[in-house]
């Protein structure tokens, strides 16, 4: 961020005000109001802050007109066919990437870290047996300032760095977790010997009685949706971490309230959002049906997966969460799936109709990750709780630049008010 030396007069009350303008590295110029309030007495009202920056950040730049992801300058699709998520998480992190070496023993820490205090087993049995797992991560990563107490000091580098790292490693072992003891199964132990999406994988699905095999191609497809939902710049779980970092929060209960905000179905449920339509289609001879709903203004009903509030023109993390889809349906069929079929048959259709084309509305990550998903057999309730895995890394990330920035205030947004003007209290006996 530069100061451009320019700035905006604003006339008010008879008075005029210059206005700083700031210059990013990329995307449009800022306005600076910070000390518009102290001088001319006035806020700005910008209701869901989609006009205001409330901080600067060198980690995560999207262009939504043009298509474009970037993580540290990387564009998202190079980092999600060439790379892989530990990797990308040393450059959420770090701002670099990785040598050789480094990456070695960035991989060696996170991989150590992945088992959760023992007696943290008997904390889940707190829960009742179908309480939705991102209820029981919401708690569980809370809780974990009680039992990782020494490495809560922000204010210790160390202290933080040791945070980040048992966050990254443990959130598979505790979705993994949550997982299990809603479908009434044993908790699986992590191995060292897999690597992070291959471990999670069989952390999930494997039982005593018989081990689960992660077979490559599905370890891939897992890999690329948490590298593809990694960081997503200020969005509504972002901007919850570090309002609540504002504070002085220890790092678990921010890391926490992302979670909770990201519960929401207006912001991490849209995969899941998207699977329920699908059954609700049913079977691809219906599909006509909704489509032609879908492009009637008079009916409520909307192509859930298809289009993207931020991206006006393509998603750029679908073309590479389409390769794996395609994948993974090759490998494991979509004859004896009802709802696979349907996607497949949804997307071939949305895909040649001009009507689609021209309105932008093309297949997004959630779209194609939600089939991933459910073709490997986890359950629409997990889908978010996977979201909140893959996002813990850009969480970190942000929290950890916004309690290094030495500019640092507490978060403290303004109101327009509207309510009752100042009145007097009255006896009860009189109103």
């Amino acid at each position: 961020m530069t100061d451009t030396n320019k700035t905006a007069t604003l006339s008010l009350k008879g008075e005029t005000y210059e206005l700083p303008i700031l210059s990013p590295t990329a995307g449009p110029d800022v306005l600076d109001i910070r000390k518009l309030y102290s001088q001319a007495d006035v806020f700005t009202f910008d209701p869901g802050f989609t006009s205001t920056a409330s901080c600067d950040s060198s980690i995560t730049y999207i262009d939504g007109e043009a298509g474009v992801l970037l993580h540290r300058g990387y564009p998202i699709d190079q980092l999600a066919s060439q790379s892989h998520f530990l990797e990308v998480c040393y450059l959420l992190l770090y701002g670099a990437l990785p040598t050789a070496a480094q990456l070695e023993d960035f991989e060696s820490r996170v991989t150590n870290h992945t088992m959760v205090h023992e007696q943290m087993h008997r904390f889940f049995t707190g829960f009742r047996r179908d309480a939705h797992p991102m209820a029981v991560m919401t708690g569980v990563v809370g809780a974990m300032s009680a039992f990782y107490h020494d490495s809560t000091d922000i204010h210790d580098p160390w202290q933080r760095e040791v945070a980040s790292i048992r966050l990254i490693a443990k959130m598979p072992t505790i979705a993994a977790m949550a997982y299990k003891y809603n479908i009434g199964q044993p908790f699986v132990y992590p191995r060292n010997d897999l690597d992070y999406a291959s471990n999670f994988l069989r952390m999930c699905f494997s039982v005593p009685a018989e081990d689960y095999v992660v077979d490559p191609i599905l370890s891939r497809a897992m890999d690329r949706i948490f590298t593809l939902h990694a960081d997503h710049e200020q969005n509504a779980s972002t901007s919850t971490v570090r309002l609540a970092s504002s504070s002085g929060a220890n790092p678990f209960a921010c890391i926490a309230a992302g979670i909770a905000c990201l519960w929401g179905p207006a912001h991490g449920g849209a995969n899941q959002a998207c699977l329920e339509m699908l059954k609700e289609i049913g079977t691809p001879d219906r599909i006509p049906e909704f489509i032609a709903r879908a492009k009637d203004k008079n009916d409520p009903f909307r192509l859930m997966g298809f289009g993207h509030r931020v991206y006006k023109n393509f998603d750029p993390r679908a073309t590479v969460m389409k390769e794996s889809a395609d994948e993974v349906l090759e490998l494991l069929g979509v004859e004896n799936n009802p709802i696979l079929a349907t996607a497949k048959e949804l997307e071939k259709q949305a895909l040649d109709d001009p009507y689609f084309a021209e309105k932008k509305l093309f297949p997004n990550v959630d779209f194609y990750s939600g089939i991933i998903l459910e073709a490997m057999g986890f359950p629409t309730s997990m889908f978010t709780p996977i979201f909140a895995l893959s996002r813990t890394v850009g969480w970190i990330s942000q929290w950890k630049e916004m309690i290094e920035d030495p500019a640092m205030k507490i978060g403290r947004p303004r109101q327009l008010y509207t309510g009752e003007t100042q009145r007097d209290y009255v006896d009860v006996e009189k109103r």
